[in-house]
């Protein structure tokens, strides 16, 4: 497959971000290459994209949990051209965290073949750089879990003796 049809990002200089008191934490733990995402103090429960108040208990009171940065696609759709970016391909997706039950972010799924991608699919989380030093958590079409393969190799092994 050709590196044109390949999901990418938005090139820097597209994207913006523009913050608040209640998005701050999240953008500054990308510049730092975390992933995090709010908790109500109160009532426990994670809520994105970053709000003034719990949209459950209405509490202001927040917490910023560290995520581990895997996530599975809930949804998704491919995108074939961008105004000005006719030739780019794109395949913007909101994912679950697992780590943030109830949570779900709004993301880029990059460096796949679109048609590898699918509803279920797991991701670890990456970072894209945009403009004025900021980065974009996106996220890759997660690697087979280590275990698996490690259980393979063990199995062949035994095979053989």
């Amino acid at each position: 497959m050709s590196s044109q049809t390949r999901a990418t990002a938005l090139p820097a200089s597209a994207v913006k971000i523009a913050t608040d008191p209640s998005t701050e934490p999240f953008w500054q733990a990308a510049k730092q290459r975390r992933l995090v995402a709010p908790r109500c103090a109160d009532c426990g429960r994670f809520r994105l994209p970053p709000s003034p108040f719990c949209p459950h208990c209405q509490s202001a009171a927040v917490d910023w949990a560290e995520l581990s940065g895997r996530a599975t696609v809930y949804t998704y759709t491919v995108v074939n051209g961008f105004p000005g970016l006719p030739d780019i391909t794109l395949v913007p997706a909101v994912v679950d965290l697992p780590d943030a039950p109830g949570a779900r972010l709004v993301t880029n799924v990059i460096d796949v073949d679109p048609a590898d991608v699918s509803i279920g699919t797991e991701l670890t989380v990456d970072f894209h750089p945009v403009s004025d030093g900021w980065l974009l958590p996106v996220f890759r079409v997660a690697g087979p879990p280590a275990k698996a393969s490690t259980a393979k190799a063990n199995t062949a092994k035994e095979q053989l003796a």
